[in-house]
């Protein structure tokens, strides 16, 4: 599979995500949107996650930035940053045009000011993209959209088939079921993950009234903070490194746990292991290209934004990275006839079950207004009091 390069395990390795606070995704004033483009600037600067802009550095057969460079003319400079907190706090130095977000950044994003509106008249490919990934709450705020989809995915449920029996299709086997598996328990290490518990008591606590997983209340987060901590006392080991999450399973370490789907394609065939999008649904990513209110290049910018929908360029990034592109013509550009079925590309019934990460915020993203909800930083200090 992708990701070859030590450079880029380096730098997975330390995707933990550890957020600060976002109390509002208002937005605030922004500099106007533009009716047109006017000439490239000759050079645009990219921030985002390992892999999403190969020029051919790492290896010479993975290069989709030379054909825009060359189509354009606006030079590509490339930072990869490893957690959505120092995405943030480089993106505020000004020097970069476009970020690369995940849903966990991008309402920060918006509220602070730093991501422009965009006019998606003068970004042809954003026509082409699966509708169910557009005008959400990551992307878009009061109706203005701010980021163009990158790729999307699912937090699956892996497990050791000659283990785990039967088959899981529930999360109750690393939630009320994880005793049976104690110490082999894995989980993915983020404040984030505490949506995948509220996930699971949306479907068997129905009474908390949890509509979001995103959108808890003091007590809805105490209920998820309960279940975590009761899990926790069978985690053998929370992950945020997918090359260590590989090992221990190849090793049986681990035996069941929170997985991405470019891991069950890394695994060996004598790991023996199984995946399954559970039955109550799962929380996922869909990452964002988006345009600094300050960008010295906005040309290039709207070029690149374009160009990375196109379904060539389009393929080529989200099958080396390990997800599902943003449009269904990519599928035609992958270099593996078995790409988009195994990521389930377009398949709207299964991105219907993804709850894509969200910054938790004060003003609830399920629409009470009766109630604060939890921000973030109340998860980060939740996340700590649960791993102790």
């Amino acid at each position: 599979m992708q990701f070859k390069t030590a450079k880029l395990a380096a730098l997975f390795a330390a995707a933990a995500m550890v957020l600060s606070a976002c109390g509002t995704a208002t937005p605030v004033a922004t500099s106007s949107v533009p009716t047109k483009l006017g000439a490239n600037e000759k050079s645009v600067s990219l921030l985002g996650w390992p892999g999403y802009a190969e020029d051919g550095s790492n290896d010479p057969a993975v290069d989709w930035v030379t054909p825009f460079e060359k189509a354009t003319g606006c030079q590509v400079t490339f930072k990869a940053y490893g957690t959505s907190d120092e995405a943030i706090n480089l993106f505020k130095s000004g020097d970069y045009d476009v970020i690369a977000a995940s849903g966990d950044a991008t309402l920060r994003l918006i509220a602070s000011g730093q991501v422009a509106e965009l006019n998606t008249d003068l970004i042809p490919s954003y026509a082409n993209v699966y509708p169910f990934l557009k005008g959400k709450a990551w992307n878009t705020a009061d109706g203005k959209v701010y980021g163009v989809p990158h790729g999307y995915g699912a937090n699956l449920l892996m497990y050791k088939k000659d283990t785990v029996k039967p088959a899981p299709t529930s999360w109750d086997v690393v939630f009320d079921k994880s005793s049976a598996y104690k110490g082999k328990v894995t989980a993915y290490d983020s404040p984030i993950y505490i949506a995948d518990a509220a996930v699971y008591l949306m479907a068997h606590n129905p009474a908390l009234g949890i509509k979001n997983p995103y959108a808890l209340d003091e007590k809805q987060l105490t209920a998820a903070v309960d279940l975590l901590k009761q899990q926790r006392a069978n985690v053998g080991e929370y992950w945020s490194d997918y090359l260590k999450e590989i090992q221990a399973f190849e090793t049986g370490d681990s035996v069941v746990g929170t997985t991405w789907q470019v891991i069950v394609n890394s695994m060996s065939a004598k790991a023996n292991v199984g995946s399954v999008l559970p039955s109550e649904g799962a929380t996922g990513w869909s990452d964002s290209w988006m345009v600094s209110s300050h960008a010295k290049s906005p040309n290039c910018a709207y070029k690149w934004l374009d160009y990375i929908d196109q379904p060539k360029a389009n393929a080529a990034a989200t099958e080396y990275f390990g997800e599902a592109p943003a449009t269904a013509e990519a599928c035609s550009f992958m270099a593996s006839a078995d790409t988009c079925a195994s990521y389930h590309a377009g398949d709207v019934d299964y991105a219907n079950k993804i709850w894509y990460w969200t910054t938790p915020i004060a003003n609830c993203l399920d629409g009470r207004t009766d109630v604060k909800c939890t921000d973030y930083a109340r998860w980060t200090q939740a996340w700590q009091e649960i791993k102790g």
